[in-house]
């Protein structure tokens, strides 16, 4: 999901802006939020992402929150290789590929280990650009698939399973993304819904429930085109099945909220960093064994 929904989110100028300005401002402003998202004078794009996130407590199920217990820790590490290449003049596919490692502490034991994750593949269409229109806004289509590439929690070797890298199953995903800017301010949603292939984990057959996340960000682009913004997550899954019934007290849920800025280090060439967090206040979240603050720092290289 993560690699869809930054490809969902980008930045595009008011109508009033000169043309010359307007190719500058979608790029600074796309890459504020999403690094995987061509701007519009953009053919194709590589680039990395790295980021750690470290963990301070989790989420039970009614939603009450617990501090990581003495002497526990986890810190989450992942790189992310991605690329972007415009098709059908309006539309975009792009492919990610995580590699995973996991820290993880009890008062007795430490423990490092890590992968490859599940790759995933996106799409995305622009029925309508942003600036196309006064009023309009922009509205694009949004597809993806995740495969299960990584190892499962099941398939770890490690005793603190810090080798498991993936969630052992298929998800498709399938979203809808609409943004407006005026002037240099740009604001955006996006709503995405996970289906999961059911899974077989030593003789247990179990399909975890559609996930159905709400985003939204607001930007601002500076006169330099360098880009800050602010975004904000909702994601909620309903209980999972397990052996054809429903296991009762398995939904999730997760707010998160993050702050980044981009930097254009040449036509071509950019910088963009993140800092994200998931507060940890009661409802806020639910069945979550580890959430925590993250730091990301990306770079990438565009062809125009």
């Amino acid at each position: 999901m993560r690699g869809l929904v930054q490809l969902a989110i980008g930045a595009i100028i008011a109508v009033a802006v000169p043309a010359v300005a307007h190719a500058q401002a979608c790029c600074a402003g796309s890459t504020a939020v999403t690094p995987g998202r061509l701007a519009l004078h953009e053919d194709a794009l590589v680039g990395i992402e790295a980021h750690a996130t470290d963990g301070y407590g989790s989420f039970d199920p009614t939603g009450t929150f617990v501090s990581m217990p003495s002497g526990a820790s986890e810190l989450d590490l992942e790189q992310d290789l991605f690329g972007a290449i415009r098709v059908l003049t309006r539309g975009q596919a792009a492919l990610l590929v995580p590699l995973v490692e996991t820290r993880r502490t009890t008062s007795s034991d430490a423990e490092l280990g890590g992968g490859i994750g599940d790759l995933n593949a996106s799409v995305r269409y622009d029925f309508v650009y942003a600036a196309e229109a006064r009023y309009v806004p922009g509205i694009a289509l949004l597809a993806g698939v995740t495969f299960p590439t990584g190892t499962p929690p099941e398939s770890a070797m490690k005793p603190l399973a810090t080798d498991a890298t993936g969630v052992g199953t298929y998800q498709g995903n399938l979203g809808v993304s609409v943004e407006k800017a005026i002037g240099p301010w740009l604001v955006s949603a996006t709503g995405l819904v996970a289906v999961r292939a059911a899974r077989t984990a030593e003789g247990v057959t179990e399909q975890l429930a559609a996930q159905w996340t709400a985003l939204a960000a607001v930007a601002y682009t500076l006169h330099s085109e360098a880009a800050v913004a602010l975004s904000s997550s909702v994601t909620v899954e309903g209980d999972a099945t397990v052996d054809g019934a429903v296991e009762p007290g398995t939904h999730r849920r997760l707010v998160a909220v993050s702050a980044s800025g981009t930097m254009p280090l040449s036509d071509q060439l950019r910088l963009q960093g993140a800092l994200t967090f998931d507060p940890p206040i009661a409802s806020f979240a639910a069945n979550q064994s580890v959430v925590g603050t993250g730091i990301a720092v990306t770079v990438m290289y565009a062809w125009l």
